[in-house]
C-alpha cells in the first residue's frame, strides 16, 4: 500500500472540548484550551506524522452567530473547514443540545465525505442508557456519520479515533516537510500562550476584548527574547490588564514565561506592554493587521 496523507477538520460548537482533543490527537500543545469558550480564533493545524502516513489535523473556533467582525471571521474559518476535509470530525459533549447551531449541522448532513460524530466528556456520564440516548439522537440528526463516544480529557477513545482515521485516509504523497508539526509560526504560539493566561487571570469581557502581537522575537543558542504588545479596546480596559502597580500584568508575564520555556526548552526573557486600539474588533483593516482576514 501507498503513502496516505489527508486533511482531518475538526469542528463543533464552543467548549465542547476541539482544543483539548487536537492536542491529545496530535501529541503536543498547539491549540490553547481553557474553560471559557471562544478561546480558539484561528484555525490551526496539527501534523502527525509516520513514514507511512501523514494527518493534517485542523482545529477551528467554535461554530456560534457572529455579534462583530471578529466573529464573522471565527465563523469563517470554521466554515472553510467543510470545504477542505477529507475526514470531518465533529465534536459535541453530553451536555450540549444537538440542535445548537442547525444552519451549520444542515451542511455537514450534506457532506460526501466521512463524517465521524464525537460524542466528547463521556466521563461525566452516569449509565450506559443515557449514553444510548444521545447516540440515538445524533444518529437521527447525522445518519451518515459514524458516531465514537469519547473523553478527550482521560484520553478515552482517542488512540480508536487514529486508527480509524488511518484507515479512512486517501492515498496521497505528504502535503508538508515530515519533520512540521504545524503551519503556524513560532510568533503565533507565544501570542496564544498569553491570550491564555488572558483568559484565565481575567473575568467577563476583557479576554474577548484583547488581541496580542509579537514585535520582537530574537533566538539564540541558549534564550529568546521576546516583545509583545497587548491590545484593547478600551482606556479602562488597559488599566484593568495592568491592574494596581502592575501586579496583574506582572502575574500573566510571569506565567507566560513559564509555559513559553516549557514550550520551547529555552530561557525567555519576556516583554509586554498594552495599548489601546479603539474597537478593533469591529474594524475590518485592524482585523486584517491582526491575520483574521482569509485570502
Amino acid at each position: 500500500m501507498g503513502h496516505k496523507a489527508g486533511f482531518v477538520n475538526i469542528v463543533g460548537n464552543p467548549n465542547v472540548g476541539k482544543s483539548t482533543l487536537m492536542n491529545q490527537l496530535v501529541g503536543e500543545r498547539i491549540s490553547i484550551a481553557t474553560f471559557k469558550a471562544q478561546t480558539t480564533r484561528h484555525r490551526i493545524m496539527g501534523i502527525v506524522n509516520t513514514p507511512e502516513m501523514q494527518i493534517v489535523f485542523s482545529d477551528t473556533p467554535g461554530v456560534l452567530k457572529p455579534n462583530y467582525k471578529l466573529q464573522e471571521s471565527m465563523l469563517a474559518f470554521s466554515e472553510s473547514a467543510l470545504t477542505d476535509a477529507d475526514i470531518l470530525l465533529y465534536v459535541t459533549d453530553v451536555v450540549e443540545n444537538p440542535e445548537k447551531n442547525m444552519d451549520f449541522l444542515e451542511k455537514v448532513q450534506k457532506m460526501t465525505i466521512p463524517v465521524i460524530l464525537l460524542i466528547n466528556k463521556i466521563d461525566m456520564l452516569k449509565d450506559q442508557q443515557a449514553l444510548a440516548a444521545i447516540v440515538d439522537r445524533w444518529h437521527t440528526l447525522l445518519p451518515n456519520a459514524e458516531i465514537l463516544p469519547i473523553s478527550a480529557k482521560n484520553k478515552f477513545g482517542t488512540d480508536m479515533l487514529l486508527r480509524r482515521i488511518e484507515q479512512l485516509l486517501p492515498e496521497s504523497p505528504a502535503f508538508f516537510d515530515k519533520d512540521q508539526l504545524t503551519d503556524k509560526p513560532a510568533r503565533f504560539f507565544v501570542s496564544e500562550i498569553i491570550r491564555e493566561k488572558i483568559l484565565l487571570y481575567y473575568d467577563k469581557e476583557i479576554p474577548y476584548s484583547v488581541e496580542v502581537v509579537v514585535e520582537r522575537f530574537k533566538e539564540d543558542e541558549q534564550k529568546i527574547h521576546i516583545n509583545a504588545v497587548i491590545y484593547v479596546e478600551r482606556d479602562s480596559q488597559k488599566g484593568i490588564i495592568i491592574g494596581h502597580q502592575g501586579v496583574a500584568l506582572k502575574k500573566v508575564s510571569t506565567e507566560a514565561r513559564k509555559t513559553l520555556e516549557k514550550f520551547f526548552d529555552k530561557h525567555i526573557f519576556l516583554e509586554i506592554f498594552v495599548k489601546v486600539d479603539k474597537d478593533w474588533r469591529s474594524n475590518e483593516r485592524e482585523l486584517g493587521n491582526f491575520g483574521y482576514r482569509q485570502d
